[in-house]
């Protein structure tokens, strides 16, 4: 046990703490950290991030920061492997399975009939965490009393890694070859003890290529309809605060659960890369720790710290920037809407015509035939999908893109005659 001294509450640091799976025998593997005074005399809520990527490792100099943070400001914080993953027993043979998200549930369960807990439980996570705090809170454990969902998506099937749109990504294949070697990783022998081999072994004789199962649902089925929030926005009742990034592969969800979720929640979208707000690339970063203590205050300890009176969608309105692979810092400015969809904006119509891009109100607007065919090199220019911002891959984001328009079938408006800014996503319908 180590004990942190340079936050509002002194912290204490358990390496590892076994959470029991109900009916199974087997238990999770989690990592705590929580204020020295939490007691059964001076019990407080609890926050839990819960992902598959080995807790000592890995996201660990990510996560460590973060609940360390969260306990210094009078919270049990808790990173919990997934069963099958890290040290936690069992078996992991896909993503947001029954089995995981059942887990999630008794975990949050657990943590509140602890007698250091008021009962108060809170959820995180950014990409996966940030999924599945999303499915948990569908399943309404009454302890659930917030979350924080970062980089994530409510539609599992037109807004993932893997057919974003009905179209298959290359990263379902990159994402997909990476997390097969992580699933692999055995626990970690100091903390498992002489069974770390064994359980090793039988998850390298279980290992599912989850990509074939991926690849065999090529359509919006049950498939990806399980664990899909869009499902069923009225199941989440607890508050939800999004929070994610222009850059990021899932920007797209903010504003659909601002506009469907029916409880208290707040979006913040900056221009950064898949990552927390206080660790995105490109700046400027957002102070998302302060921000997430305030929410947890809020919801967990029933503070009134001004939050709900602030704008439900806080938004950076970038300008311009010339094309470059990796920028540390976007020029513009944050806007803040009340409510969501907003009333002061405007939706305008365009009409496809003869290369022109034409508002279809105007007179003498008609549709035409046109044929094209572009070469498969076309889009090399477009960036990645979802760039981290580490530039470590290669350039993430996109380039110079005029060698891109000129293989293209390109629409271009008459030159603006004033600013125009868009906030909000753009719809395209067209036949084929």
């Amino acid at each position: 046990m180590r004990v942190v001294t340079d936050l509002p509450h002194r912290v204490r640091e358990l390496e590892n703490v076994w959470i029991p799976v109900p009916g199974t025998g087997e238990r999770m593997a989690a990592r705590i950290w929580m204020p020295e005074e939490a007691s059964p005399h001076h019990p407080v809520p609890a926050i839990l991030e819960y992902i598959p990527y080995r807790k000592r490792d890995f996201t660990a100099p990510r996560s460590g920061p973060i609940h360390r943070y969260f306990a210094g400001h009078g919270y049990v914080s808790v990173r919990l492997d997934l069963r099958g993953s890290g040290e936690s027993d069992g078996l992991m043979t896909d993503e947001y399975l029954a089995q995981e998200l059942e887990d999630g549930k008794a975990a949050i369960a657990w943590l509140a009939a602890q007698p250091w807990c008021t009962g108060s439980v809170g959820m995180l996570g950014n990409s996966w965490g940030g999924f599945n705090s999303l499915q948990v809170a569908a399943l309404r454990p009454p302890a659930l009393k917030a979350i924080i969902t970062s980089c994530s998506t409510d539609d599992r099937y037109t807004d993932d890694m893997h057919w974003m749109g009905g179209t298959l990504l290359t990263d379902t294949l990159d994402w997909g070859a990476s997390f097969w070697t992580w699933i692999a990783r055995p626990p970690d022998a100091p903390l498992v003890g002489d069974g770390w081999r064994d359980a090793w072994q039988n998850r390298l004789e279980h290992l599912n290529f989850m990509v074939e199962d991926w690849l065999r649902h090529q359509r919006r089925d049950a498939f990806w309809k399980h664990g899909s929030v869009n499902e069923d926005y009225s199941a989440i009742e607890c508050p939800v605060f999004a929070v994610g990034g222009w850059l990021d592969g899932y920007s797209n969800a903010i504003p659909r659960l601002l506009a469907n979720l029916a409880v208290p929640r707040m979006g913040l979208i900056g221009p950064w890369a898949h990552a927390y707000p206080h660790l995105g690339v490109p700046g400027p970063k957002a102070n998302f720790l302060d921000e997430a203590v305030r929410w947890w205050d809020h919801w967990l300890k029933g503070l009134d710290t001004g939050m709900l009176r602030e704008p439900m969608l806080r938004a950076f309105m970038q300008d311009g920037v010339p094309a470059a692979p990796l920028y540390e810092r976007a020029p513009g400015r944050w806007v803040g809407e009340v409510e969501w969809p907003s009333p002061r904006i405007e939706t305008r119509r365009f009409g496809l015509g003869d290369g022109t891009l034409t508002p279809s109100r105007v007179a003498g607007f008609y549709p035409v035939r046109r044929e094209w065919t572009s070469p498969q090199l076309t889009g090399l220019d477009g960036g990645e999908w979802c760039p981290y911002g580490t530039g470590g891959k290669g350039p993430e984001f996109p380039g110079d893109q005029r060698a891109d328009d000129a293989r293209s079938m390109t629409f271009d408006s008459a030159p603006l005659a004033e600013r125009l800014e868009i906030l909000g996503a753009p719809v395209l319908e067209f036949e084929v």
